[in-house]
Parts: structure tokens; C-alpha cells; sequence
């Protein structure tokens, strides 16, 4: 009979696409394909906006199986001992057409989860302010269509399951469970008919697909003859599809007899009453010594001996590891027996590491392995290692090279000469992660039959490898539940975990950018000294807030080693922008000429509003232009109240306009042209200080003259002491009189 398939859609709202940067900037998401799934179909959407910003462009999407894409769109050097595997791609153009619309189909794909990434092109590391241009629109969305098996037959082990495949055109799929501790598995076809009982042609398709490598065992059976295929460590505890379709041409449908068998692999650890105790041991308190101390230890000797009298019955010694949880993408596991671990010639030392919770895979696996030197007799003796997914490898030796049925291993090695291997998983797959260790000789086993070597190994799992270095941040990214980590660099560095140092910036350079930035707000000195001289003293208040929160707000912001903070980075960034969007309001209204009353009121008014749209939106062009436009209204507004006033322009002095006000608007222009469309990543430093530079000047320049009826520090002339800074009104009108 037919079999019964049901088709399943999945969806996930569009995400608008960035330029790229660092893993950030990439859209990721996350789909789920269910078991017994035959056909997987992706249906990938790009579009753009119609506006004359947009210009043609070119999506990459990555796939992955397991965990999020490592990719490398800018060419950046990974960190030491890390593998990289490229990944599964593709690219998306949006020319002539506002729209991209392309399918992708894989056949029997494996089921758990599935992870697409989206970007843009490299980023042109232009700062562009809020506001100021509208960047064009590109959105990427992402569907998923799945047909999946409902009544899938299960091929149980040992037992010769006859089957029949109705067409060319609609292959045989079943599968088998494959249970723990397998060290083999054997696939036979057997009587292979086609419906006129002639011999028949078929291609058995063994696994899933898995993205970007895929490990497929293929198989082709002519003619009515046993054919078989064997598998060496299968996938534990895990249903592994078989796909068996017919070659031939006729529309006719063939018969076959399958039978599937399993290799049984015995494992020889620790009783679990040990580890109980050394599991107690490790979270109470150490007891004092005595005869109960002397027992426990040895029990463990006792233990030992046992094993390793039976050790040649085992395909394989397993030491307990218990999985500790210490914050989000943050695993550490630690050996119940210690840190060292012992590893022989005659079967291999296995370490179990979980990884398959689902929310393991955006960090980083992290695995050190140290040799001790005095445990290893054999000077030409070589400890090899081998991290692997799903199913561990049993055998380690040349041949084999760190691969099991459906996965390609990560090998290391010790010797005496290098004792320390590193390898660094970047997102490993959600999975359960196996670590092997075996003695080799280069003269064969019989060589080191009796030798052993102790190991110490250190594996946890950590957001972001060495938390990016001193010139990196580590971000904790969420696509809806999901959670990841990734490095954004500063400094000109780089990379993965920002160690690429190829375009890094040097020490001095460094040191010359924070003394830039910090220093060139010494320039509002001589505005707060002209301020202070013309008896503006609330305006040189505000210019000294600005002078001060500016310059340490830029040596909190600095990268690298050139960094001071005397408070909290957010704080001075916030009090930087306040005090610079402040400085301009109250230069202005001082312009205005208007009286002091409603000048002070003006203040203290602009302040708080200010201070409330910058707390909504920091970065926003109009918290600095809507205080600059509605204090030019009220400026030009009594300018032209003073003019009508006294019937002639106000300001009146040609000197004024010539000498003041047009340099100190020219600087004014040149400042704010400099902020909004020249600055850069890279040229940050230099054009920012510019800034600084251009707006301190302009302030000088701007603020008005002292009123004539007021003398410079009047102040002083209040004060009744000596006689020479006093007038006897008396005397003056008696001598009127």
C-alpha cells in the first residue's frame, strides 16, 4: 500500500538585513525538523526597498545542521587550535528586480534543528547619525516545508524484513534504531526481484543530510545478489533512516529482504557506588582522618586492580563526568575520579560530555588536554585524541583518522616532547560529544602493553573563547529563545574572537586617538573664559560640565590598553551627550539678548526637556537639531524685536557680524558638516577631535558681547571697604549746591 505523508510549514517573521561587521550583523534562524522527515524545502525571500537609496545588492544565506553557521565573510584569521569548517552557502542578488525569491530542497534531511543565517555585504564603517539619511530597507524572511513519513516501517536488528518498492518514482525509505554502546552496524540486501522475478538494480542511501558536510554511505546492488554495507561507530541511541530506491526504467515495482545487525561493544568503568562517594566527597566538606578515611582510599585501590585484571574484556574504559551549569551558554565538566585520567594501549578512555540541551550551541567548546610527563615511561609513546559527535571512535590508530560512521572526528596527540594539546569547537552541535584517548606505539600495541599514561583534561563550555580578548566585547545575541554568543572587536583587531592583529592598531596609535579626543576639549577653555570675562556664568558652568563629561566620557570609550573610566561608561556617555546638546541651547538664547528672567527660565526649561528626549533616544539627530531649530525661532525672533525696536539691524556693528558672528557661524557649519558626514571608523578619532575643536571655537566666537551698562566683575564694587572704590554722595551734592 501507498504510504501516508503529511506535509508540515513552518515560518518565521522577516528580519531586516545589516551590512556586516562581526556575527551581530548576521540574521540567524532557528527551525526544528521533525522526525521521519523525507523532503525538507526552504523557501527564501530577499527584497528591498524602492526608494533612490537603494542600490543593487547581494544576499548571502548560510545552512547549518546543529548550531549556527561559522562563517567568515571578511577573510579574518581564526584563534589557535580552532576548527573551522566552511560553511553551506549560497547568494541572493537583487538587481534589476525589487525581489529574490529561491527555493531549496534536501532530501531526507536529518531531524533536530536547523539554523540559516542571513547578511549583507562587508559595512562600509561609515558612522551615519540617526536621522540624517534614511539607509534603504533589505528584509530576508525564511520558510520551511517538510514531508514527512507517518508510517515509516522500523527495521528491527537481526530480523530479515521483506519490503517492496512500488516505483522509481517513490523510494523505499525505513529505519532503525540504533542502541547504546554500538560498535558496528551491518546493512544486507538479499533477493532483490523486480515484479517479472528478474534481477533488479537499487541504490541504498544510508543516514541523513547534514549541513554543510554530509556523511551519506551510498551503495548501488545489481543483479540478484547479497549486497551489504557496513557502518563503523553508528550514532547511539538514534534512528537512522534508509532509503532504498530503484534504478530501473520500467514502471514496475521491486521486492526486497533487509536485515540490519549491530556490533555490540562492552564498556568497562567505575562502579557506581565509587562515584557516588567521590561525587559526596566533592560537595561536603573534607572529614578528618581516621579509619573511615583509610577504608575510602582503599576501596578506589581495590577498584583498580579489579579493572584492570578485567580490562581486556572491555572495547572501551568510560570515566564518570558530571556536567555543572554555571550561567547562560556556560557548562564546565568536571571528572569524578580527578582531573587526570588514566589511558592505555588495549582499549580507549572515554569521556562522555553532554551537549544536547538544545541551548549549547552557540558557545564555544573548549577542550585542554595535559600530558604528564612522569606517568609515561615510553619516551616514543604517543597519547591520541579524538573529539567526536554523536557515536565515539573506538579504535584510535592512522587508519581510522578520528572518524566514526556519519561524523569526522577532531584529532589531537600527546607526547613527551609536546605535552599540551588545545582544541577550541566553535558552536558545536546540539549532540552528545564524546573525547577518546588511546596509547600508541609506533612499534605496535605489544609495545606498550603494560604502559600507562596520565592525562589531565579540562573541557567546558564558554559564550566566547578567552571572553575576546582585551580588545574585544562579548555579546550575548537571542533570536526569539535562542541564545548565542559573539565577539565585536575594536581597535582595528579582528576575527573570531578578536585576535587577528593584521589591521590592528599599535600601542601609540592607540594612546595618540585618547589623547586626541580627550585633550581637544581643552579647547572650550578659552570659551569658558570669554564667558566668565563677559559675566556669563551660568554658560561657563555648562561649557565646563561639557569639558569635563566629554573628556572622560572619550578616554572611558577608547579600545584596548588607552582606556581610564571614573564612573560608569553608560553615565558619561549620557552626561557627554547632555552636556553638548546643553552647551548649544544656552549659546544661543544668550545670543537672543532676551531678559534674564525669561532667559533663566529658558534654561532650566530646554534642560529638563533635553534630558528627557536623549533618555528616549540617545543617538537621534532631532534631541540635537529640535533644541538648535526652536532656539534660532526665539534668537532671530528677538533680533527682529530689537531691530523694529530701535528702527536699524540688530546686531548694528558691522565689526560684530564681520569679526564674530560670521566666523563663529562658519565654524558652526564646518562642525556640524564634519560630525553628520565625515566620520568613520577608522578616521573616528581625528575628525571627532575636529569637531571638538570647531564647536568649542564657534562658542567662543558666538557668545555676545558684555552689557554696556554692566563693568566687568561689578561684583567687587559692592563691597564697603577702602575709600578709593566709594563715592560720598554728600559731598558731590554739596558741591553741586
Amino acid at each position: 500500500a501507498d504510504s501516508l505523508y503529511v506535509s508540515e510549514y513552518f515560518s518565521q517573521s522577516a528580519q531586516k538585513l545589516s551590512f556586516y561587521s562581526w556575527y551581530g550583523n548576521a540574521k540567524l534562524f532557528h527551525f526544528h525538523v521533525p522526525e521521519d522527515t523525507v523532503l525538507l524545502r526552504w523557501l527564501l525571500q530577499a527584497s528591498r526597498g524602492k526608494g533612490p537609496e537603494c542600490t543593487d545588492m547581494e544576499v548571502t544565506v548560510h545552512f547549518r545542521y546543529g548550531a549556527p553557521p561559522v562563517i567568515n565573510p571578511l577573510g579574518t584569521r581564526f584563534p589557535a587550535n580552532a576548527t573551522v569548517r566552511p560553511s553551506y552557502s549560497l547568494s541572493l542578488a537583487l538587481g534589476g528586480a525589487a525581489q529574490n525569491t529561491t527555493f531549496v530542497n534536501i532530501t531526507t534531511p536529518a531531524a533536530g534543528d536547523w539554523f540559516i543565517a542571513a547578511h549583507l555585504p562587508e559595512a562600509a564603517g561609515r558612522i551615519e547619525v540617526k536621522g540624517f539619511s534614511t539607509p534603504c530597507p533589505y528584509i530576508f524572511q525564511a520558510d520551511m516545508f517538510v514531508l514527512r513519513l507517518t508510517d515509516m516501517p522500523v527495521l528491527e536488528p537481526g530480523v530479515a524484513m521483506p519490503l517492496t518498492i512500488l516505483s522509481p518514482a517513490k523510494p523505499l525509505h525505513v529505519k532503525v534504531f540504533v542502541p547504546k554502546h554500538a560498535a558496528g552496524m551491518r546493512l544486507e540486501l538479499r533477493s532483490c526481484l523486480t515484479r517479472e522475478q528478474k534481477a533488479c538494480a537499487v541504490r541504498v542511501v544510508l543516514g541523513s543530510i547534514t549541513l554543510p558536510q554530509s556523511f551519506q554511505r551510498i551503495v548501488t546492488c545489481l543483479g540478484n545478489v547479497t549486497c551489504s554495507l557496513a557502518l563503523d561507530s553508528p550514532p547511539w541511541e538514534k534512528w537512522l533512516q534508509i532509503m532504498v530506491e530503484s534504478l530501473g526504467t520500467a514502471n514496475g515495482s521491486v521486492s526486497v529482504v533487509m536485515l540490519a545487525s549491530f556490533t555490540a561493544c562492552r564498556p568497562g568503568s567505575a562502579s557506581s557506588f565509587l562515584n557516588f562517594i567521590s561525587l559526596n566527597q566533592s560537595q561536603t566538606a573534607p572529614r578528618a582522618g581516621g579509619a573511615g578515611a583509610a577504608g575510602s582510599s582503599a576501596l578506589p585501590a581495590a577498584e583498580a586492580s579489579h579493572n584492570e585484571s578485567q580490562q581486556r574484556s572491555f572495547c572501551l574504559q568510560t570515566q564518570p563526568v558530571v556536567r555543572e551549569d554555571l550561567d547562560v551558554v556556560s557548562v564546565r565538566y568536571r571528572l569524578l575520579n580527578g582531573p587526570s585520567v588514566p589511558v592505555s594501549s588495549l582499549s580507549p578512555t572515554l569521556l562522555l560530555l553532554n551537549l544536547n540541551t538544545g541551548m549549547d550551541s552557540g558557545g564555544s567548546l573548549v577542550v585542554n588536554l595535559l600530558l604528564n610527563k612522569t606517568s609515561l615511561s615510553l619516551a616514543n609513546a604517543t597519547v591520541a585524541a579524538c573529539v567526536s559527535a554523536a557515536s565515539p571512535v573506538l579504535a584510535l590508530n592512522a587508519t581510522r583518522n578520528c572518524s566514526t560512521a556519519f561524523f569526522q572526528g577532531y584529532p589531537l596527540s600527546m607526547r613527551t616532547s609536546s605535552a599540551e594539546a588545545m582544541l577550541i569547537v566553535l558552536y558545536p552541535q546540539t549532540d552528545v560529544w564524546f573525547l577518546s584517548l588511546q596509547l600508541l606505539c609506533p612499534k605496535g600495541q605489544g609495545e606498550c602493553k603494560a604502559a600507562e599514561a596520565k592525562v589531565t583534561v579540562f573541557a567546558y563550555l564558554t559564550p566566547c573563547f578567552n571572553d575576546c580578548g582585551p580588545y574585544g566585547q562579548c555579546s550575548l545575541l537571542r533570536r526569539h529563545g535562542y541564545l548565542y554568543a559573539g565577539c565585536s572587536c575594536k581597535a582595528g583587531w579582528g576575527g573570531w574572537s578578536c585576535t587577528d592583529d593584521s589591521k590592528a592598531q599599535s600601542v601609540g596609535v592607540q594612546n595618540a586617538a585618547t589623547l586626541l579626543l580627550t585633550l581637544s576639549n581643552l579647547m572650550f577653555l578659552p570659551a569658558i573664559a570669554v564667558a566668565a570675562q563677559r559675566c556669563y556664568l551660568v554658560e561657563a558652568s555648562v561649557y565646563t560640565y561639557t569639558m569635563f563629561f566629554s573628556t572622560f566620557y572619550h578616554a572611558c570609550d577608547q579600545p584596548g590598553v588607552a582606556v581610564m573610566c571614573i564612573m560608569d561608561y553608560d553615565t558619561l556617555q549620557y552626561c557627554d551627550f547632555l552636556g553638548s546638546v546643553v552647551s548649544i541651547w544656552v549659546t544661543i538664547l544668550c545670543m537672543a539678548r532676551v531678559k534674564k528672567i525669561l532667559k533663566y527660565v529658558l534654561f532650566v526649561l530646554g534642560t529638563l526637556l533635553i534630558a528627557m528626549s536623549l533618555q528616549l533616544d540617545r543617538r537621534g539627530v532631532w534631541n540635537m537639531m529640535g533644541p538648535c531649530l526652536f532656539a534660532l525661532i526665539i534668537m532671530i525672533a528677538a533680533w527682529v524685536h530689537h531691530g523694529v525696536k530701535r528702527r536699524h539691524c540688530y546686531p548694528s556693528s558691522w565689526k560684530r557680524w564681520v569679526f564674530y558672528l560670521l566666523p563663529g557661524i562658519t565654524l558652526a557649519f564646518i562642525a556640524i558638516s564634519v560630525y553628520a558626514f565625515m566620520e568613520t571608523n577608522e578616521n573616528y578619532y581625528y575628525t571627532h577631535s575636529i569637531w571638538h575643536v570647531l564647536v568649542a571655537c564657534s562658542v567662543a566666537f558666538l557668545l555676545p558681547p558684555r552689557d554696556k551698562h554692566k563693568k566687568p566683575w561689578a561684583w567687587p564694587q559692592k563691597l564697603t571697604c577702602r575709600y578709593q572704590i566709594c563715592q560720598n554722595d554728600r559731598e558731590e551734592l554739596y558741591a553741586v549746591t
